[in-house]
């Protein structure tokens, strides 16, 4: 199956408002020039051919082949998977620049459709592969370089070896897929096309989540009860789709045999999932060392008795509100991976200057952010909901750091480029770390840059601790599931059980905020992928005490393991660094850095 790309942030980093400057807009072009480009419908006709000509040639013989042999097959595959990938890519960039849009919605589900039924017949190559003996297949890796630098895609394939079906289970689940992915765009249609209205102004959910971060406190009150009320309308629809969404996945699973609801996600993020609980309980005990901790200090700074949900991204008193132009931000986030290495820069720079980003908020357009790597011959391309604020400078290089990743990973090709969710949120991060430290180092005053430290903090603990939270939202959704149907009740309270534990006791919580799950993209799209956030912010964290103790060379290793995209186990790519994400201990030391700033913040108190 090829699936859509989706929003990777969190939908509430969107904030800011104003004169933005010449925002840019995707030239879509690389891909094709159109729906109605001939090249689309050659691109089409030839998958077609090829994808029934690979099965003719290949089905049933793959443990007949030679070194030589399967080398030609794997580069066939990949083939059929760049072309296939670049008609996915074009038809869901433009679904998500317009949503709401009949045409385009009925132009990207034709199109997969199309795919999914030319791509059939390919189920068998996966399976076949499991078949090879294990010694055989050995051998041939060890005997052909060529080959050779296909184990870690092997390796993963193998990985689901357990879990395999017959071949005709497995060519009807991929038929099927079709199926999910329609309830993953009425879910997309849905939150595009709420509407909202906050003291008399029509808003559309990025306007409206934006008001979270306005420095009038009774606007984001206002925002936060009119998001509540729209979501509590669509309650039922969105508890539909994810009730839906979760016991598809409970059926497949249980199919599989697979052990747990996470177990799909840690293997094809090349994960133990013992590491994955590591960091898990890691988080979870530090909750009070540092979001407790930290909101009680921003619970002091508002001047509250009670900290109320519209508070928690809250601008600081001390805070003098303005708006970052499209310009300053390119500028900010240039000189910031210049500063670090020029390479890093350069490999950013037509992202500004070729259409390859997507900047402003439009009816219609896909909430968050995300960038999607596209295919290996043609190059990235980010989307953003750039509103002006310092926090959406973050994101604007949060998303340039993936995308820099994705070019340089991309001289892998198709099945060895694309890296596992857990160390695809690195480059993201420490672009996003990059950047903070060159605004930090400018800061004119200790209020500045309390400022810029309080933002960082809440940056991480949305990173780490919201996500954690959300990660065991969706364990105990799925485990809720496996007995039976939820009402939107059920699910309101299983996220209410982890919203004052994750929070804490500063805060108070307003009637509709147990509705606020309606709104995560990735718990439709990609079910348990938010842990990867609290990985990368950790990774990143560790890696970047690194680069303090020991500048010299970092630059050349950090660019090695951005080149070697998904090739390389998480264990391999760190060792240079000295770092080991299987240690415990690791976590904790990653933590530590969010705990220093916290330390900071309350010693200028003091």
């Amino acid at each position: 199956m090829f699936h859509l790309p989706f929003p990777v942030r969190d939908a509430n980093a969107a904030s800011g408002s104003g004169n933005l400057g010449d925002l840019p807009e995707w030239d879509l072009t690389d891909l094709y020039k159109g729906e109605d480009d001939p090249q689309l419908q050659t691109d089409l006709d030839w998958l077609e051919r090829e994808c029934a000509a690979f099965a003719a040639d290949y089905e049933g013989k793959l443990d007949t082949l030679d070194a030589v042999g399967l080398l030609g097959c794997v580069q066939r595959n990949e083939r059929i998977s760049a072309i296939a990938g670049r008609i996915m890519s074009f038809a869901g960039l433009r679904y998500y620049q317009l949503t709401t849009d009949a045409g385009r919605a009925k132009f990207l589900s034709d199109a997969q459709e199309k795919i999914t039924n030319f791509t059939t017949p390919l189920v068998f190559f996966t399976l076949e592969l499991n078949r090879i003996d294990d010694a055989r297949l050995d051998a041939m890796l060890a005997d052909n370089a060529d080959l050779g630098r296909y184990r870690a895609v092997f390796d993963r394939i193998r990985a689901m070896k357990p879990y395999q079906l017959s071949d005709e289970l497995e060519k009807f689940l991929h038929d099927l897929g079709v199926v999910g992915d329609a309830w993953e765009r009425l879910f997309d249609e849905t939150i595009a096309g709420l509407g909202f209205e906050v003291d008399g102004e029509p808003l559309n959910i990025e306007g409206t989540l934006n008001l979270l971060t306005d420095h009038d406190r009774d606007r984001r009150e206002s925002a936060a009860r009119e998001l509540a009320r729209v979501f509590g309308m669509n309650i039922k629809t969105f508890a539909r789709v994810h009730n839906t969404q979760a016991k598809e996945k409970e059926v497949i699973d249980r199919w599989r045999g697979m052990p747990t609801a996470q177990t799909a996600r840690h293997l094809s993020n090349d994960v133990e999932p013992e590491v994955v609980e590591a960091l898990r309980n890691a988080v979870v005990a530090a909750y009070p060392r540092l979001s407790h901790r930290y909101y009680e200090l921003k619970r002091k700074w508002l001047g509250l008795d009670r900290m109320q949900v519209w508070d928690r991204n809250a601008p600081l008193p001390m805070d003098t509100p303005r708006i970052v132009g499209w310009d300053e931000a390119r500028t900010i986030v240039t000189e910031a991976y210049a500063g670090f290495d020029p390479r890093m820069a350069d490999l950013a720079e037509p992202f500004f200057t070729k259409g390859w980003i997507d900047a402003g908020v439009k009816p219609g357009k896909a909430p968050g952010a995300f960038a999607h790597p596209t295919v290996t011959d043609v190059h990235p391309y980010v989307m953003l909901n750039y509103l002006g604020k310092p926090r959406d400078v973050m994101t604007l290089a949060h998303e340039l750091g993936h995308g820099v990743h994705q070019r340089l990973a991309a001289d892998q090709g198709e099945m060895l480029s694309s890296t596992p969710l857990t160390l695809a949120e690195t480059a993201s991060v420490f672009g996003e770390m990059l950047t903070f430290r060159k605004m930090l180092d400018k800061a004119k005053d200790d209020t500045e840059r309390k400022v810029l430290l309080a933002g960082k903090v809440e940056d991480m603990i949305n990173t780490v601790v919201r996500q954690i939270a959300f990660y065991d939202f969706e364990c105990k959704l799925h485990e809720a599931r496996r007995g039976g149907e939820l009402t939107p009740d059920d699910i309101n309270d299983i996220w209410m059980s982890v919203q004052g534990e994750s929070l804490g006791p500063a805060f108070d919580f307003m009637d509709g905020y147990e509705t606020f799950w309606a709104y995560i993209p990735h718990f439709i799209h990609s079910p348990f992928y938010v842990y990867a956030y609290a990985f990368g912010d950790g990774l990143v964290n560790a890696l970047y005490a690194v680069y303090e103790e020991a500048p010299e060379g970092f630059q050349d290793k950090y660019f090695d393991m951005l080149r070697a995209g998904g090739s390389r186990h998480h264990k391999a790519l760190l060792a240079p660094f000295g770092l080991d994400a299987s240690d415990p201990e690791f976590w904790t030391k990653g933590l530590s850095m969010i705990e220093a700033m916290i330390d900071e913040l309350e010693a200028m108190e003091g």
